[in-house]
C-alpha cells in the first residue's frame, strides 16, 4: 500500500478514530482493566458505530488479556486494534477475476445515492491496473442519469459499454452484454443494476430475471453479486445488507464514502454481523480512491494508531 493510500485512510476514518480515542480516554490512566473500565471500553466501541455484538466480543477478548497494574493509552489502542483486526481478517477478500470461460460477470447492486455507478468505474479501473479487459453494462434502465453517467465513465476509462434506452429491459441488455463480452474476449463484465428499494418485489423480479437470462448463457453467472454501501449511513447500511441479501443473494460488499464522517466503525459491525466478504473500500471521489480491503491497516486506523 502506498503511503498516500494510508494517509487517505487516516483522513477517511479520522472522525471515527477521534471519537473512539476520545471515548477510550476515560478508560486509561491508573486503572487496570477491571469490569468498570471494560464497560467504558465497550460503551466507547458502541458509540463509535462498531455495533453491540463486535463491542461485546472485543470486551470479552480484552478481559482475557493480562495487562500490568496500569494500562497506557497506547497499550489499550494496540489491544483494541488487534481485536478489530481479528474480526475483519476473515472477511477481507479481494475481488478476483477467476471465471473460466470468461467473462466474469459481476452484478453491482445498491440503493441510489450509495455511489454505485462511481464505484463501478473505480472497480473497472482496478481491473485495468491488473491488465484485465473490462466491459460495462448499463442495467439500471430506470434512471436515464445512471445510463448517461456510466457512459461517461466508460469513455473516460476507454472501455466498451452495452446500453439501451431508458425504461428498457435490463435482462436483455445484460444478455447482449454477455454475448458481446464473450465475442470480444473480455475478462470482467461489470453490470449496473437498478437501486430502487421502494418496491422490493419489483426489484426482486428484475434481478431474478437477470439471473435466469445469465444462467442460460453461463450457468456460473453471475459470479459475484456485490453490494455497494455508503458508510455515512451508519447503522442504516446494515439494514440494507438485510434487504439485499434477501432480494439479490449478495456475495460480497464494497464500502464507499469513508471520507471523514464518524461512521467508519460500521465496517466492523457489518463484518461481525454478516460475515460477508468485504472486497474493497473507497475513501473519496478520485478514480484511484478505491482499493482492496486491508483488514490490519484499517483496524489500526480505526484505533487511531499509525
Amino acid at each position: 500500500m502506498s503511503e498516500s493510500w494510508t494517509q487517505r485512510l487516516f483522513g477517511g476514518f479520522r472522525k471515527t478514530s477521534e471519537r473512539l480515542t476520545e471515548n477510550l480516554t476515560s478508560a486509561v490512566g491508573t486503572a487496570t482493566l477491571d469490569d468498570a473500565t471494560l464497560d467504558d471500553v465497550e460503551d466507547a466501541l458502541i458509540l463509535s458505530d462498531l455495533g453491540p455484538s463486535a463491542a461485546a466480543r472485543i470486551r470479552a477478548k480484552l478481559a482475557e488479556k493480562r495487562f500490568g497494574l496500569t494500562i497506557s493509552e497506547t497499550e489499550l489502542k494496540e489491544a483494541v486494534a488487534e481485536e478489530i483486526a481479528a474480526i475483519l481478517r476473515p472477511v477481507a477478500k479481494k475481488l478476483e477475476v477467476t471465471a473460466f470461460p470468461r467473462p466474469q460477470v459481476i452484478l453491482v447492486i445498491g440503493v441510489n445515492g450509495s455511489g454505485k455507478t462511481t464505484t463501478i468505474a473505480k472497480l473497472a479501473h482496478l481491473f485495468q491496473e491488473e491488465d484485465y479487459g473490462v466491459m460495462l453494462a448499463a442495467g439500471d434502465t430506470f434512471r436515464a442519469a445512471a445510463i448517461g453517467q456510466l457512459a461517461v465513465w466508460a469513455e473516460r476509462l476507454d472501455v466498451p459499454i452495452v446500453r439501451g434506452a431508458e425504461g428498457g429491459d435490463p435482462a436483455s441488455i445484460v444478455f447482449d452484454a454477455v454475448k458481446a463480452a464473450t465475442d470480444q474476449g473480455i475478462d470482467a463484465l461489470i453490470v449496473d443494476t437498478a437501486g430502487r428499494l421502494q418496491n422490493k418485489r419489483e426489484l426482486m423480479d428484475e434481478l431474478s430475471k437477470i439471473r435466469r437470462v445469465l444462467g442460460r448463457i453461463n450457468p456460473e453467472a453471475p459470479h459475484d453479486v456485490v453490494l455497494v454501501l455508503d458508510a455515512t449511513n451508519g447503522q442504516n447500511a446494515l439494514s440494507q445488507i438485510d434487504v439485499f441479501k434477501e432480494v439479490a443473494g449478495v456475495t460480497g460488499l464494497i464500502m464507499t464514502k469513508l471520507d471523514g464522517t464518524a461512521r467508519g466503525g460500521v465496517l466492523v459491525a457489518a463484518a461481525e454481523q454478516y460475515g460477508l466478504p468485504i472486497h474493497a473500500i473507497g475513501v473519496g471521489e478520485k478514480i484511484d480512491d478505491l482499493r482492496p480491503f486491508d483488514p490490519d491497516l484499517v483496524a489500526r486506523v480505526i484505533a487511531g494508531i499509525a
